[in-house]
């Protein structure tokens, strides 16, 4: 397969961008997204050019770094899999391919396709976390967990944190993240000491790190490469809403 690649460029967040125009030649359609990638940046630095700089780790499609849009959607046009899982057979011989970073002021660029979204890990450290003892594990049969609970509790986990639900979102909302990360410890016996606010912190420091307003549009949900649901976010908004009314301040 010859591809042509449309690949946004850009040094930093304080410079501009523009998109630059390269050639893929010789790509087989067993090869990955990323591996195309690596193809062609083998041919950059071979004349001397700076190569195209993009996230990756795992390549397993379970570290969630490999945000990119392609032609306009959050990880290709693949429904349920990350940019590292998306294989070239998904495109033919000839096409002309638009590459870029995921758009949102939340994440800014780093270089080229690159973004920083340590945005979303300060979600979580505002209060994804449980009160547990240290030591060895308990016995997994020691806290009975309805099947049901424990199944929207691992559908919930699955989320790899990748922002796609950000860049995918007209608004750019982070709802979907933070629902998924303060569901599937809400959903747990182990979760519920700081329920009221872990909703509550969680909400407010997204708010605080300047995503937009969720208006259950549910593009996050169809470019969510693990299919998370966006009944999660009807969860979040009725912890949330409990939360604020409940007596005292749960903040605290």
């Amino acid at each position: 397969m010859n591809l042509t690649l449309q690949v946004w460029r850009q040094n930093h967040a304080d410079t501009p961008g523009r998109f630059e125009r390269y050639e893929a030649h010789d790509i087989t359609p067993d090869m990955s997204f990323l591996e195309m990638l690596d193809v062609v940046n083998e041919g950059l630095i071979t004349a001397g050019s700076e190569p195209i700089a993009f996230d990756h780790d795992c390549r397993e499609g379970i570290c969630g770094m490999c945000s990119m849009m392609i032609n306009g959607v959050a990880h290709g046009p693949m429904k349920g899999t990350a940019t590292c899982q998306l294989h070239m057979r998904s495109f033919r011989d000839g096409d002309e391919i638009l590459i870029e970073p995921f758009r949102s002021l939340a994440f800014p660029v780093i270089k080229d396709l690159c973004v920083n979204r340590s945005a979303l890990d300060r979600i979580v450290q505002a209060g994804g976390f449980i009160s547990a003892r240290t030591g060895s594990a308990p016995d997994g049969n020691a806290i009975p967990v309805p099947k049901y609970e424990a199944d929207m509790a691992m559908d919930a986990a699955a989320c790899i944190g990748c922002g796609a639900c950000v860049a995918a979102c007209p608004n750019g909302s982070a709802s979907l993240f933070t629902a998924a990360k303060i569901s599937h410890l809400g959903l747990l016996p182990q979760g519920q000491a700081e329920r009221p606010r872990r909703a509550v912190r969680m909400v407010e420091q997204m708010d605080i790190e300047g995503f937009g307003s969720c208006m259950l549009y549910g593009e996050c949900m169809e470019a969510c490469p693990k299919e998370i649901s966006i009944d999660f976010i009807t969860r979040m908004n009725h912890d949330y809403l409990r939360a604020s009314l409940s007596a005292g301040d749960p903040a605290r």
